[in-house]
């Protein structure tokens, strides 16, 4: 949502509040009454709205854009992030004191690098749910595809690992996922591990070197 759309969408408004307004809307914070409301990206909030979030937590009453009655919901607040909020407070980012009123019981969700005994876990369960949906029978993963997927960080995490298997279901032509299905930024990983020996690491290997020596040749010019 637009910076300046967050607060009508989060307060509601009452009519003529704006140009716009041409009738009372209720908040996600009112439709949320007696529920949760998960707010994701809670690091990216503006500071305006944040001093508006400081009164909604403990509280749990706001009035409307417009408006100038208080309503009071009872709801449960879930919140996340994908940014160290303690480093955004020193850089005058975030609010400290919506930090603690935030920060009640928290959850760090681990990269998927640092659980890499959930990576096979979560391919076999994306290869089922695009292997259905695709209409094509597997049999499973060859064992490179296997070290492939386990030796690569993931810097996207999960996303990054349904997106790939996907990939890998629609590209493929077989009843095994094999190294020709998958990135190249997963098979770079794994060649990195030791001397190239099949002949997708050949392939890829030499793609590169010719790349690099048409740069030189261009003198790194990219259009040239």
């Amino acid at each position: 949502l637009p910076a300046n759309l967050i607060e009508s969408e989060l307060l509601g408004y009452e009519k003529g509040a704006f140009t716009d307004a041409k009738a009372r809307k209720e908040g996600l914070l009112e439709q949320a009454h007696g529920g949760t409301i998960f707010l994701d990206e809670i690091g990216e909030l503006t500071a305006p709205l944040q001093v508006k979030l400081l009164r909604v937590l403990p509280e749990r009453e706001f009035e409307r854009v417009g408006g100038t009655v208080t309503i009071h919901v009872d709801l449960r607040v879930i919140a996340a992030t994908n940014k160290n909020l303690e480093e955004a407070i020193e850089a005058g980012q975030f609010r400290q004191d919506l930090y603690y009123r935030l920060n009640v019981v928290s959850v760090e969700m681990p990269a998927l690098r640092e659980r890499r005994e959930d990576i096979m876990l979560l391919a076999n369960y994306f290869a089922d749910k695009y292997g259905t949906r695709c209409n094509r029978k597997l049999k499973g993963f060859s064992p490179e595809v296997r070290n492939c997927l386990t030796a690569y960080d993931w810097p996207g995490n999960v996303r990054e690992l349904e997106n790939t298997i996907e990939r890998a279901i629609v590209l493929g032509t077989t009843e095994w996922i094999l190294p020709e299905d998958l990135p190249e930024p997963v098979l770079e990983t794994k060649m990195g591990d030791g001397p190239t020996t099949t002949y997708h690491e050949a392939v890829v290997q030499n793609k590169k070197q010719i790349i690099m020596r048409a740069l030189e040749d261009a003198k790194k010019n990219h259009a040239e």
